[in-house]
C-alpha cells in the first residue's frame, strides 16, 4: 500500500472513532477548492478577439468544472488536477498537449509534473513526444515508479510499459503555433547573441505563454498541484523549463500550499519560485496572499521574471498574481462560485 494511502487509511479510522452513532461524519463540511491556469503574458483587451477570449472562457470553466466535479463527489485532489489539466491538455488554445509549442527543429518536446501535499510524493517527466497526456505520465512516474523524474526516451518506454495512450507527434500540431515558430526564428535571425535573447525579458513573451496547471483542496483537506507545457517556442538542446521541475513550477505540502507556475521558465527555477512561496506561508505564517505577492511582484520583478502562479491553501483559501498583462485562469470552491478572469482588473 502506497504511504499516501495509508496515511488517508488511517485518518479516515481515527475520524469515525471520534464521532458516536448518534453524531454526522463532519467530513462533508470540510472545504473543497479547485484553482487553474492556462498562461500567463501579454493578454490585453486589444490583441484579444471577442470569439478567441469567449472560447477561453469556455475553456477554462469546463475544465475548472471538471476538476471541481471531482472533488464534489468526493474524489481526491490528486484526481482533480489530473483532470482538470487534461481538459485543458486536449485543447489546442493552450501550450500544452495537443497546442504545443514547436521547438527550434519544428516539433513538439512535452513537460509536466504532479505532487501530493500530504506525503510529499511527485512525479515528472521532461522532453515527451509522443505521449498524449503528459499530466497522466506524471502521475504514472510518481506512483508506478521508484522514481520521481524520468526524461526523453527513458520517459517514453515507461509510458508504453505502462499502457498508456501514445501519437505522432504530429497529434499536437497547431497552425497558430507554427506561425509563432516563423516568428521567433526570424527574431533569432536578427540577433547575435540568441542566447542574450532567449535568457532575458528581451524575449517575446507570447512565446512562453500557454502553459496550464491546477491546484486542488479536497475533502479529506489533502493538496495536490500539476502543471503541463509545451515549454518554450523555438527551444533548443532539450532546454527543460520550471514546469517539469519539483519546486519550480510544482509544489503541494499540506502544511503550507499547493501551487503551480507559468511564466519564462529560467527565472522560476532559479529563484524556486512554487517551493519559495510555500515556504514563506509555512514558516513565516504568511498568507497566500502575502506570500504570493512578495515572490511573483518583488522578488521575480527586481530578477526580470514574468508570470504567475496560483496558491491554494488547506483552508480553501486561494491566490492568483502574476506580474504581466494578464494570466487565465480559473476557480471554485465551496464557499466561492466559479469565476474566470483573463485581464489584470478582472
Amino acid at each position: 500500500m502506497k504511504l499516501r494511502h495509508l496515511v488517508i487509511a488511517l485518518t479516515a479510522g481515527a475520524t469515525l472513532l471520534a464521532c458516536s452513532d448518534n453524531e454526522p461524519n463532519s467530513v462533508g463540511d470540510a472545504p473543497i477548492a479547485i484553482a487553474i491556469h492556462g498562461g500567463a503574458g501579454t493578454i490585453t483587451r486589444d490583441n484579444l478577439s471577442r470569439e478567441k477570449e469567449a472560447e477561453i472562457r469556455e475553456a477554462l470553466t469546463l475544465a475548472t468544472e471538471a476538476g471541481y466535479a471531482v472533488l464534489e463527489s468526493g474524489g481526491e485532489a490528486v484526481d482533480a488536477v489530473q483532470a482538470a489539466i487534461q481538459v485543458l491538455e486536449e485543447n489546442p488554445l493552450f501550450n500544452a498537449g495537443r497546442g504545443a509549442v514547436y521547438t527550434y527543429e519544428g516539433r513538439h518536446e512535452l513537460d509536466a509534473s504532479i505532487m501530493l501535499g500530504d506525503t510529499l510524493e511527485a512525479g515528472a517527466v521532461s522532453g515527451v513526444t509522443n505521449i498524449k497526456s503528459p499530466i497522466e505520465a506524471a502521475r504514472a512516474v510518481m506512483e508506478r515508479s521508484r522514481h520521481v523524474f524520468l526524461s526523453g526516451e527513458g520517459a517514453e518506454s515507461f509510458a508504453r510499459e505502462q499502457g498508456l495512450e501514445q501519437v505522432s507527434n504530429t497529434y499536437f500540431n497547431t497552425p497558430h503555433r507554427y506561425e509563432q515558430l516563423q516568428r521567433a526564428l526570424t527574431a533569432l535571425n536578427q540577433t547575435e547573441d540568441e542566447t542574450t535573447l532567449i535568457a532575458h525579458q528581451h524575449w517575446d513573451n507570447a512565446f512562453n505563454m500557454g502553459t496550464v496547471g491546477a491546484v486542488a483542496l479536497d475533502a479529506d483537506g489533502n493538496l495536490a498541484a500539476g502543471t503541463s507545457t509545451g515549454g518554450m517556442t523555438a527551444k533548443r538542446w532539450g532546454r527543460i523549463g520550471d514546469s517539469p521541475v519539483i519546486g519550480a513550477g510544482t509544489w503541494a505540502d499540506n502544511e503550507s500550499c499547493a501551487v503551480s507556475a507559468t511564466g519564462h521558465g529560467e527565472y522560476f527555477i532559479r529563484y524556486h519560485v512554487a517551493a519559495d512561496i510555500c515556504s514563506r506561508v509555512k514558516y513565516q505564517q504568511l498568507s497566500v496572499v502575502e506570500a504570493g505577492d512578495q515572490v511573483i511582484h518583488d522578488v521575480l520583478v527586481n530578477a526580470g521574471g514574468t508570470g504567475g502562479v496560483i496558491i491554494l491553501d488547506p483552508m480553501g483559501n486561494i491566490s492568483m498574481p502574476f506580474n504581466t498583462e494578464g494570466m487565465y485562469r480559473a476557480s471554485k470552491t465551496s464557499n466561492e462560485q466559479l469565476t474566470v478572469g483573463i485581464y489584470r482588473e478582472e
